[in-house]
């Protein structure tokens, strides 16, 4: 990140310093904003998550201590460089102790100040670059693997190693958790764009005033609280890959502007009339139906079109059952090096997840894996570890079909039923085999209502 992009706010009640500061920094290159005390520093933050923030230690009302806490639970990321007189270093010790990265004493010295904040940035950079390294560390090592080696996922693979190369618009769909971002990141994986920025947006968690903004970026004082341009996702992703995630979510008012970008890789900042020119590769997900969404007019259909240039639809988990042992398996040995665990599947509860529908798909069966292994304390993962199969106790029979919570009543509707189809449904034979007369039989089978079911079933 180049230095017009770090933004920094100096607090400071002395104008003079505060003016000399900002001079400086702005002469830098850097996006400058201003406080004059603790309180206004605050509000600052709460509107814009600045890189950096140079604060004076004696402030009325709020000092630089307590502007450091506050700023460490608003904006973690933040780092805090505080200004002090001489005779209050160990003060400042003190602020570096809750998180403050380092101290400059008055006279402020321009040199010492450009060394102090280019440690910052330089800090910040290798965070951004570890960040960064250990995310494509843990794509490599796990993308291949939970698209999974069903037929169907077989086929996405194939497309994704067609599609990826190319810079068209490409649309995946499919229901929650199964895995639309993950093949969002293989197709960007083998693209030439690898290497270039991968910038993701979900429509489905801002609302369209903040939308708008968040694709497009803003220009100085397009509206209250802009002190400065901000990039949106669009222009941030310039060279790479966008990744629209959940699009059937627009507002109609934003798609429009979106199929404008689509088609002329072109936009305007909000209030601005300056038109800016970008190179982005596009890929939306949605969890929606997005051609029903067009009958209904939810949904634009020129978009719809420009967007499903390449489609991929992930299939559900329950529609590909012969991939849910290869998730477990993976889940498992994954979250057991995590926890440094050695956990392991009863052959039951194999069996019982694999026949679960698993409304979450992936996302629920990964969740549900790394549950069991945090919490129970046995390395055999049994049927009672896994909470959510107390909703589907049908799955939970032994191999003659009982549970350990049935009442006798059950065990007796269910052992009469049993023995009433493997004797053909010949009564005589079966209250002979359940040590019963006949009558008592006829009472029980109208009393549970299973003739019908019985004879339905044989049919």
């Amino acid at each position: 990140m180049s230095l017009q992009d770090r933004s920094i706010l100096v607090v400071e009640d002395d104008p003079i310093l505060r003016r000399f500061i900002g001079d400086v920094l702005k002469r830098k290159g850097c996006q400058v904003a201003s406080a004059a005390d603790g309180l206004a520093g605050l509000e600052e933050i709460k509107k814009h998550p600045y890189h950096l923030v140079v604060s004076d230690l004696k402030m009325a009302g709020m000092d630089g201590l307590e502007l450091l806490t506050r700023i460490k639970k608003i904006s973690p990321a933040t780092e805090v460089i505080i200004i002090t007189a001489f005779g209050s270093v160990s003060t400042a010790v003190d602020a570096m102790k809750k998180g403050a990265f380092d101290y400059i004493t008055k006279p402020v010295e321009l040199e010492e100040l450009d060394i102090v904040i280019e440690r910052v940035f330089q800090h910040q950079k290798l965070l951004d670059e570890n960040r960064f390294l250990k995310q494509e560390l843990n794509k490599n090592s796990t993308v291949s693997q939970i698209i999974g080696r069903s037929t169907s996922s077989q086929r996405v693979k194939e497309l994704i190693d067609m599609v990826g190369p190319l810079s068209s618009t490409v649309l995946i769909m499919g229901e929650t958790g199964t895995g639309k971002e993950v093949a969002a990141s293989a197709l960007r994986q083998v693209s030439p764009r690898r290497d270039k920025p991968f910038i993701k947006v979900n429509c489905a968690a801002l609302p369209e005033s903040l939308l708008e903004n968040e694709l497009f970026g803003h220009e100085k004082g397009a509206f209250t609280g802009a002190v400065q341009r901000t990039k949106g996702r669009f222009e941030l992703a310039d060279g790479g890959t966008l990744l629209l995630d959940e699009i059937g979510e627009l507002d109609l008012h934003v798609q429009a502007k979106l199929l404008r970008v689509l088609q002329h890789q072109e936009f305007e900042r909000v209030g601005s009339g300056k038109t800016v020119k970008v190179d982005v590769r596009v890929i939306a997900t949605t969890n929606r139906n997005l051609k029903d969404e067009v009958k209904k007019g939810n949904f634009r259909k020129d978009l719809f079109f420009r967007l499903n240039v390449v489609s991929l639809t992930l299939t559900s988990l329950r529609d590909r059952r012969e991939d849910i042992p290869h998730f477990l398996t993976h889940f498992l040995d994954s979250y057991n090096k995590k926890y440094d665990k050695n956990k392991s599947f009863s052959n039951k509860a194999l069996e019982l997840l694999i026949q679960y529908d698993w409304p979450g798909n992936v996302r629920e069966l990964e969740n549900s894996v790394e549950t069991a292994v945090i919490l129970n304390r046995e390395d055999i993962l049994k049927p009672e570890h896994f909470l959510f199969l107390e909703d589907h106790r049908d799955l939970l029979e032994d191999e003659n079909g009982f549970r350990e919570d049935m009442t006798i009543a059950e065990v007796e509707k269910q052992l009469i039923i049993r023995t009433y189809r493997r004797m053909n449904f010949n009564k005589t034979q079966t209250a002979k085999k359940l040590g019963i007369t006949i009558k008592t039989l006829r009472t029980k089978l109208r009393d549970y209502e299973i003739i019908d079911k019985a004879v339905q079933d044989q049919k």
